[in-house]
Parts: C-alpha cells; structure tokens; sequence
C-alpha cells in the first residue's frame, strides 16, 4: 500500500468516477484503474462497486477512507516541515475580532516562537474557517461561541475530531439611540422587548445567533449588514442592536448609543484546532501562546 495509490483512491471517492479522478490528478483513466486495482489486489479485498454510472465505496473502502486522508495528511505536514527553513502555522481568525483580539495572541506566539513563521488568514465565515481547519487548510481558528459544547451558540460542525480552548470573555450589549422608547427604561425583561425592531446581520453571525439566544421569537428581525453598519443604523433610531462591547464602546462614551438594562451573556473567544494533529510544528505553542 502506498501514499500514491492512497491519493489515487481518495481521488475517486471523492469524484466518484474514474475519469474525474483522472482530471483531478492529471493522470490517464488507464493509469488510475492500474493504481485502483493494485491497490485492492495488495488488500486482497475490493474497495468499489463499479457501476457504469460510476462507483460506490464498499464496506472495505469506507473504512479505508479515513486512514487514507490522514496518512496523504500526515505525509504532507512531514514534507512541509522537512523542506520548510522555518516552521509555519496557518491560523484562521474572524474579520469581526481580528482587529481587536488577533494582533495581542500573534504578539505572544512571536514572543514564545520567535522562529515560527505564522500566516494568518480572515474570513466573514465561520463555517469557511472551520471547513479550513477541518480539511488541514488551516491548522486553527478563533471563532466566537458560547460556553458547553463545540458549537452550542447554534453553527455547523464539519465531521472532524475538532478540539477548543476558551481564550477570553467577549462582552455584549444590548443598545439604543437615546431617543429610542426603551432608552430610557430602568430594568427591562425579554417580554418589554416584544415587537421591537432587533438590526441583525446574516443568519450565520455570532452576533444574531447571540440575540436569538437572548430574545428568542419576541423581537423582529430586521437585516442590516456588518457590525459598523447595524451599530449606525441602531444610533439613528432604527431599532435595537445586540453588539460587542468593544464595537459599542466608544458611542455608548459620546452618549451616541445608551446600554439597555437586558444583560446578555458573553461569547466566548475560542481556539479550535483538529485534536489529531496537535503534533503540528508550532500548534501546541500557539495553543499556550493565545491562551497566555
């Protein structure tokens, strides 16, 4: 068995056909089947059901799959390291707190690494970052949930074996323009906010899963775009707006924005990495670096 008869069939299990594998790999039809049926021929066991449609993984090659991405993965981290002058670290990190939290962990992996080269990558997506990190395009991510399990503020989980450290506490508030009918309000209950004009941004934001977490169905959602953009829209009277503290710190200091008396729990700023490659140059050190 070996790493390019792997590739070989993690190609056509992913594609599905021999042809497309072939294209993927930019190799012949013929020269992918030789590899296929070697492959099986070495394992004394078929790994596909042909089809004149195409094929399907058998019992055997369902198990195989697995073992095959992580060795072609294992074997990559190996060639990368050994070729590499200095070790690399791919970290992925949300837009919304790259500004404001990303450049302090950076500073100490610098500090703790000063030999490690890291290339950071920010997406508006979470589900892109966690798709990176899963597929071994990112080693890991800092993403916004809230405290228990993995993605129990509401988001996708792709299938991989992925692990977390909470770095830190990230604030919200709820807030107003001073004119709004609530801005003035001493003590409000989730029941005060019924009917009342909640500026959100996409479905997928750490930010509206938050508020769906705290006001539920009483509010109407009320699509805005990004952070800057729902804080403006929320300081010209159009509705409420659950935030960072740190995007609502200064306007709320002006007097541009007033907190509203709903306490909402914090998010928490989170590592997530795939627990079976923490042997990756520089992830344990970055693991320690951002949770200093």
């Amino acid at each position: 068995m070996e790493l390019r008869q792997l590739r070989v069939f993690e190609a056509v299990a992913t594609h599905r056909t021999v042809t497309a594998a072939a294209v993927a790999l930019d190799l012949a039809p013929s020269s992918v089947s030789e590899q296929i049926r070697t492959l099986e021929h070495s394992l004394d066991t078929e790994l596909f059901d042909r089809a004149p449609h195409g094929t399907r993984l058998t019992a055997a090659g369902e198990r195989l799959l697995p073992w095959a991405r992580t060795l072609l993965d294992q074997a990559e981290q190996a060639r990368r390291e050994v070729v590499a002058d200095r070790a690399r670290l791919r970290l992925g990190a949300l837009e919304t707190i790259a500004a404001t939290h990303v450049p302090a962990v950076l500073a100490r992996l610098a500090e703790r690494r000063p030999g490690l080269d890291v290339a950071l990558h920010t997406d508006t997506a979470r589900d892109a970052l966690l798709g990176g990190v899963a597929a071994g395009a990112l080693e890991a991510a800092l993403i916004l949930d809230t405290a228990g399990p993995l993605g129990d503020l509401g988001f996708y989980l792709p299938p991989a074996p992925l692990d977390h450290l909470d770095l830190q506490d990230v604030p919200l508030a709820l807030v107003a323009a001073p004119a709004h009918p609530l801005g003035g309000a001493a003590a409000l209950t989730r029941e005060d906010l019924r009917g009342q004009r909640l500026l959100v941004n996409t479905p997928a934001c750490s930010f509206r899963l938050a508020g769906e977490r705290l006001l539920g169905h009483a509010v109407e959602r009320v699509p805005t775009g990004g952070v800057a953009v729902t804080r403006a829209c929320a300081e010209q009277g159009l509705g409420i707006a659950l935030l960072p503290d740190f995007a609502v710190r200064e306007p709320l200091a002006s007097g541009a924005l007033v907190r509203l008396p709903l306490a909402p729990p914090p998010l928490h700023l989170r590592l997530v990495w795939r627990a079976d490659r923490e042997t990756v140059p520089g992830l344990r050190a970055a693991l320690y670096a951002a949770a200093a």
